[in-house]
């Protein structure tokens, strides 16, 4: 079937019109925009999805992705303030959250980004001592992200994390470094070490101190026990005593006669025990010991008045007779 000139015509026409309508539908795939130019001048960003525009009149401009992204910052030299060189690299997270700034507010946002990092590393940690750069990376941290993230804004860009990787010192730093710490710990070490001999020594102490306590409290205690039993003994020598003065009062001499011997008895041991001793005396006979007995039973009738005691009765005395001083025995005429 032959197609005549209208056929064709309409075929044109439509294909035209499809190609139209393909021309105006734009995808946007998710985690980009897209910016529309008419004419060489931004008019409106494309968010994710199914996009309308007019065909051959507007254009796709920038594709700008809008995931968070890593910028991975190179190792630099930085003086701090104390004139130390160090060598530093960082890295920082960002994001596009306005994609024309992005696009048309910098020529090159990464490049821009970078160098934007890199001043203000060299900045922050220009201003620190090398100890603070070493003890407060966590403040470094923070001090760049407020920094970098307020300089990013006008680019319609935020600045999410800025690390610091790693901070070299040079090796006669670092060696210098080691030799202080090294000094340290053993300046540490040898405090602990003090600190124990000084506990070690309250800790002896304390316990000689509860030592002498115990025992001063046990001589306390022996002294008071000492203290009762002398106190016992004084009532039962009191008792021994009124009972004899009672038998004496009563003529019984026999048990004042006891009482004597016992106390003697009592005299000799310890003069027999004594340390100190030298010479210890002892009686020639019974009967002489027997002798003084009757001689103090007579010396208590007189000091007791005791009248029931007969002079009759008087304690027998053995051994030989009396011998007068200056007196001789008569020669035998034999």
């Amino acid at each position: 079937m032959a197609l005549n000139g209208f056929d064709i015509t309409v075929i044109v026409i439509v294909a035209i019109v499809i190609l139209i309508l393909f021309a105006g539908i734009k995808t946007v795939p998710q985690g980009y925009s897209y910016t529309v130019e008419r004419f060489g001048r931004y008019t409106r960003t494309l968010s994710p999805g199914l996009n309308l525009i007019v065909p051959f009149i507007d254009q796709i401009g920038k594709k700008m992705n809008i995931m968070e992204q890593v910028l991975d910052v190179p190792t630099q030299e930085v003086i701090t303030r104390d004139n130390a060189s160090i060598a530093t690299d960082a890295v920082a997270f960002y994001q596009v959250l306005n994609p024309a700034e992005a696009a048309y507010q910098v020529a090159n946002l990464e490049l821009a980004l970078l160098n934007l990092t890199m001043t203000n590393i060299r900045s922050v940690m220009g201003s620190m001592d090398l100890d603070e750069l070493l003890s407060n990376r966590d403040a470094i941290n923070d001090r760049l992200l407020r920094v970098v993230d307020q300089a990013a804004k006008p680019w319609g860009i935020k600045i999410t994390r800025v690390e610091i990787k790693d901070i070299a010192p040079p090796n006669d730093l670092v060696e210098a470094m080691g030799r202080q710490m090294k000094a340290e710990r053993e300046k540490r070490a040898e405090v602990l070490e003090a600190e124990g001999a000084r506990n070690a020594q309250i800790l002896r102490a304390e316990g000689a101190k509860q030592s002498a306590i115990l025992e001063a409290e046990g001589r306390r205690e022996a002294a008071y026990r000492d203290a009762e039993a002398r106190e016992r003994l004084a009532e039962a020598e009191a008792k021994a005593t009124e009972l004899v003065s009672k038998a004496v009062a009563e003529g019984d001499v026999n048990a004042l006669n006891y009482f004597v011997a016992q106390k003697y008895t009592e005299a000799l041991g310890d003069i027999a025990t004594s340390k100190n001793h030298k010479v210890v005396l002892m009686p020639l006979e019974a009967s002489s010991l027997i002798g003084s007995l009757g001689g103090i039973g007579a010396l208590a009738r007189e000091v007791f008045g005791d009248q029931t005691v007969t002079a009759s009765n008087p304690p027998s005395r053995s051994g030989p007779p009396p011998i007068r001083r200056g007196s001789m025995p008569a020669p035998s005429e034999d």
